[in-house]
Parts: structure tokens; sequence; C-alpha cells
């Protein structure tokens, strides 16, 4: 008969063992995806070399490319079609120096960073990639969604591009949070007949995207916190907490145009986490109210001139259109010129 084992082995161990195995399976994954990248920038570079042997043929570029995609495809499949191709050596124009490509980022993500004109814009989105180890679903979700020029409304570039490069930590919740919130991965439709408890669940559904929206350093607290006042009794939306700016975050969800009492029903929480649930070496706690709109000038009546840590943001369901940002930036100078916040 078998001898039973009376000493189990320690669950620690088995965890560390599990880690090891998960952590070579990823770095397998990164090297083969970075093997790729650089297979498309030696290919890109290749290009441009022999382009410069014809520069001087009319439309020799666009003749050498079809005719290399040709002799490609039916050898290695449409991964080398003359759209990639084009990409390729477009690749190697925009990162000349191959020690200079991340081996962090995929070529999915390098595809979608070529097609940004502005140096600084795909810089930051480069680094913000690598420093929040983003995929390229999650890079193109970002860009899509204009979060650099969503961050721009409310920061200077100096200062958003500092914190990327990680050359200065965030003082400032203005300086993580956007306005608007775009929210559109809910997959809630553009009409008004969902409930706020419709808006809080989706967030709860993807509660990883709404993260990733939020902005750095944030992490899920709870969820209908509640707390009782005297024979009172309260619930909040949501409660993050923010490692970076060093304090708990709550979030009030509203479906409709935020109002005076909103704000100030907000800012009774953010009291409550500051005498009750914050450590002494924490910063006070921040409050953002999320509606569909609001009235600017009742915002600054509401809150204190010297208020930092209640946030009064529009969300949307949908992702912005250049337009829609442009309008957004010429209605933020306005207020600013006025006085607004």
């Amino acid at each position: 008969m078998e001898k039973k084992n009376n000493n189990p082995i320690n669950s620690n161990f088995i965890d560390d063992v599990k880690v090891i195995i998960d952590n070579a399976r990823q770095n397998a994954v990164r090297s083969v995806d970075f093997c790729r990248v650089q297979m498309y920038w030696n290919i890109g570079k290749r290009i441009f070399e022999e382009e410069q042997e014809g520069k001087d043929r009319a439309d020799y570029g666009s003749y050498l490319i079809k005719n290399l995609a040709n002799n490609l495809i039916p050898e290695y499949g449409s991964g080398f079609s003359v759209r990639t191709l084009e990409q390729s050596r477009q690749f190697y124009r925009i990162y000349p120096i191959a020690n200079a490509l991340r081996s962090q980022l995929n070529w999915t993500q390098y595809r979608k960073l070529i097609q940004i004109d502005d140096p600084d814009k795909r810089e930051y989105y480069e680094l913000e990639s690598v420093n929040n180890g983003w995929n390229g679903r999650e890079t193109e979700r970002q860009i899509n969604s204009q979060l650099y020029e969503r961050l721009l409304l409310s920061n200077d570039k100096e200062s958003v591009l500092a914190i990327a490069r990680k050359e200065r930590i965030p003082q400032t919740p203005q300086e993580i949070i956007k306005e608007p919130m775009v929210l559109e991965f809910l997959g809630l439709e553009r009409k008004a007949e969902y409930y706020e408890k419709d808006l809080e669940n989706a967030i709860i559904s993807h509660i990883a995207d709404f993260l990733l929206e939020m902005g750095n350093g944030f992490s899920f607290v709870a969820r209908q916190k509640r707390i009782l006042l005297e024979d009172d009794e309260f619930f909040i939306d949501l409660v993050f907490y923010n490692r970076l700016l060093r304090c708990f975050v709550i979030v009030e969800l509203k479906n409709d145009k935020l109002s005076h009492q909103d704000l100030g029903q907000l800012q009774m929480y953010v009291n409550y986490y500051d005498r009750c649930e914050k450590l002494p070496e924490e910063n006070p706690t921040i409050g953002i109210l999320l509606g569909t709109s609001k009235n600017d000038t009742v915002v600054k009546m509401t809150l204190p001139e010297d208020n930092k840590t209640i946030l009064a943001n529009e969300y949307q369901l949908y992702l912005p259109t250049k337009s829609q940002l442009i309008k957004e930036i010429n209605k933020i100078k306005t207020n600013i010129k006025e006085g607004n916040p």
C-alpha cells in the first residue's frame, strides 16, 4: 500500500513556481513579438536603401514595393502586402536607430505610433504604452479616445511629457484625470433611458477598462460603500485609491446634468473619508462627480474658491471626434479667460 504523504507541499512554494512559469511564457511571447518588430524594421531599412539607389527614377519607390510584395506574398503570405511594406519603410524613417526600439512594444503598437505626425504626441503614447504595459488594443483605444489631447485641456505639454518620461510625479488630480471621460467601452446607448445603477453596473463589468480610462495609479476599493451618520444611511457609488497621489478617490455617478445638490453630497462624502478613513500620512481625499453635462458657473459658485479636491467632470458614451475636441478646447480656453473652473 502506498504510504500517505502527511507533509503537503507549501502553497507559497507552488505559487512561486507558477509565477516563474507564467513569467517565462510571457517573456517568450514578448520575445517573438519583438523579433517581428525587428523584422519589419530591417525590411523597412532595406527598402529605404534600395529606394536611394533608384531615387532619380520617377515612381521607383511604389514600383519597388509593389514588385517586392508580388514576390513575397506567394511564399510568405499576406503579412507582406504593399500596405505592410509601406508601413515598414515609414517605420524605419521614423525610428532610424535600431537600439531605440522598445522591446515592450509589438508591431501592432508601432503601426499605430507611426501614424502620428506630432513627435511629442507619438512619444507620449510610446512611453505610456511601456509604463502601463498596454497591449495593442489598449494603445489603439487610448489614441482613438484622444487621451493626449484631453490631458492637454487642463495641463501644459511639458508637464504631461515629464510625467510620461517619469521625470516628475503627478501632484494634482488634473494631471491624471481627464475631462471629458470617454466610456464607450461600457456599451451603453446614447439615450437618457438608462439609470445610474445601469451605469455603475456597466463600470463594474468593465472595471479594468474603467481603471485604464481613470488614469495612472488607480486601484478599486469599494462599490456602494455604506456610511452611517447617526441614524442616516448613505451609499458612496465607487471608491478608488491612487498610489501616485496617495489618496482615496470617490466617484459619484449621475446620468444627467450635475447640480449643486450633487456637489454638496459629494463634499460630505469627501469630508467623511478625510475624517474617518484616511491615515495621517495620506493626502486629502479627491471627489469626482461624473455627469452628462454641467453648468460651470454653478460649479464655481458651489465649491470653495481654493477648491483642489472636488472635480465636476463630464463623461461621454462614445469616442470624441476631432471637431468635438476642438469645441471642448475652445470652451476651456473661454472659461479660463473668464475665471471659471
